[in-house]
């Protein structure tokens, strides 16, 4: 699936949409640039779940847990940004959580897919490329595509895009 995004406004609002796809147990994987609206999504995910709180990037303690507002799962927000391996990003024991939680990594691609059986990398690039010199890297039209892998995953009811693509 792949949506065209162009403010950070409406990066929530995926989040939020995305959320109603998203159960206990759930991997999901953010890819994308310094200021590509990693965090943006994970603050509609978490909106959309329901969470308890503020989600604000956890990239100095690594990792936050989000309560549920009500009866809904739990979110773990890692950022994987400053783990050099899986080997550090197993000492965080996220796989005691995993079950209870939707579990979103940023920047874990090639470190976190063995946390989960499958999971779904969502991939957030800059419409026009990179950003050139003096340029807000938070600004600008983003692309976000979003890849599953593994069972679970089938049937989904991810939003539709936009242009009617999935």
């Amino acid at each position: 699936m792949r949506y065209r995004i162009k403010d950070g406004e409406s990066m929530r609002e995926l989040g939020r949409a995305m959320a109603q796809a998203l159960r206990a147990g759930d991997l999901v994987i953010l890819a994308g640039g310094l200021g590509a609206g990693k965090t943006t999504l994970v603050q509609g995910i978490g909106a959309g779940l329901g969470v308890r709180g503020q989600v604000a990037s956890p990239t100095f303690i690594i990792s936050r847990a989000h309560e549920p507002a009500a009866d809904g799962p739990w979110l773990v927000h890692v950022d994987a940004y400053r783990l050099g391996s899986l080997a550090e990003l197993d000492h965080l024991d996220l796989d005691d959580s995993t079950d209870e939680a939707v579990t979103v990594v940023e920047w874990g691609e090639g470190k976190a897919e063995s946390l989960a059986d499958g999971h779904a990398l969502i991939t957030i690039d800059r419409a026009r490329g990179a950003f050139a010199e003096g340029e807000d890297p938070a600004a600008g039209e983003r692309v976000v595509t979003v890849t599953t892998s593994g069972d679970a995953w089938q049937g989904r009811p991810w939003p539709q895009a936009e242009d009617g693509q999935s």
